[in-house]
């Protein structure tokens, strides 16, 4: 299944890049060009907007990836200057996305000129960028936030996973059968260690990405442990239940495998999740370990704060709810 799917998704080619577009000359020009960058199949419109600070909120919902802003006079400068200038601001949060989707955009335009004028003129549309949340493209301030969220996904879901089994294997799960405990309780007492181990390593995460990388989170460092915590909690019932219906430590172990590979990969945490299918996007939707890595991205990038994550926090909260569940429900206790 692994081989099948993720081929699809885990691709590096830019696909789908949400563009809104801000027309302030509204002529022929600006519409021809918006149709010649918009049949190319890289490119989806999200919004047109009369103003650059009205579409600037799409970016910020991440609802648009790039902006490309026609200035007023546009068609009226090109034919009394054979000059004019665009202006392209990309989302650079996905510092690789950022760059390659303004080169696509910049690539159009450039074809645009050569089919207008001949070789010889001085071409009649500049381009000016400008890169928000990560200026200088920076690939490890992209990587950085995702990677603490998969460490954390690791603790959540190997660690707790590896141990109800391994009480099976060495039969002291009896002692615990033959008890009055009930399921409940016996299973937050096995999940209440790795939500406070989980919680020491983003700690430490977050410390090292400080240190090592001069990394601060622009937002709310609150916020990240609000999340972290109901992450865990979520994670951790995911390993407990299936460490409650496994046989041995081995199966749960490459059952957590197979979870974690198709949670990392398709988890928008190396490839855009806009780039895959519209099947594979569908699938990332129960994908928990996506709403983190969006979650920590923001709060370090965008400066996002509680109210911009209430959607995601929902989400995971759904998510502990189901998992934890799912383990009571699968521990049988024998006599």
């Amino acid at each position: 299944m692994q081989l099948i799917i993720l081929p699809f998704a885990a691709n590096f080619e830019m696909k789908n890049v949400n563009l809104a577009v801000v027309d302030n000359d509204c002529s022929p020009v600006t519409t021809e060009l918006t149709d010649k960058i918009l049949s190319s199949g890289y490119f989806k419109l999200t919004t047109t907007q009369d103003s650059y600070e009205a579409a600037l909120p799409f970016m910020e919902k991440n609802s648009a990836d790039l902006i490309l802003e026609y200035p007023a006079r546009l068609e009226k400068d090109l034919g009394r200057e054979r000059s004019a200038c665009v202006s392209i601001t990309a989302n650079a949060v996905n510092g690789t996305k950022a760059g390659i989707g303004t080169s696509y955009l910049a690539s159009i335009i450039r074809q645009y000129n050569i089919e207008q004028i001949s070789p010889d003129v001085t071409i009649p549309v500049q381009i000016k960028n400008t890169h928000l949340f990560n200026p200088y493209l920076d690939y490890k301030a992209y990587m950085v936030p995702g990677i603490l969220a998969f460490l954390l996904t690791l603790v959540g879901g190997f660690l707790s996973a590896l141990n109800i089994v391994s009480e099976k294997e060495k039969g002291t799960i009896e002692q615990i059968n033959v008890t009055p405990v009930p399921k409940s309780i016996f299973l937050l007492s096995k999940l209440i260690p790795f939500w406070v181990i989980g919680l020491i390593i983003l700690t430490l995460g977050l410390f090292i990405s400080w240190i090592v990388y001069g990394f601060i989170p622009d937002g709310n460092v609150l916020a990240i442990y609000v999340f972290a915590a109901i992450y865990l909690v979520a994670l951790t019932g995911l390993g407990l239940a299936v460490s409650a219906i496994s046989a041995s430590q081995q199966q749960a172990m490459f059952t957590m495998f197979f979870c974690n590979m198709l949670f990392a990969l398709m988890s928008g945490l190396f490839t855009p999740i806009s780039s895959m299918p519209d099947w594979a996007q569908t699938i990332t939707l129960f994908n928990p370990i996506r709403y983190f890595v969006e979650v920590m991205r923001m709060i370090y990038l965008k400066g996002s704060l509680f109210t911009d994550i209430t959607g995601h926090l929902l989400i995971v909260c759904a998510f502990a709810v189901f998992f934890n569940t799912l383990a009571v429900i699968g521990y049988r206790k024998k006599s």
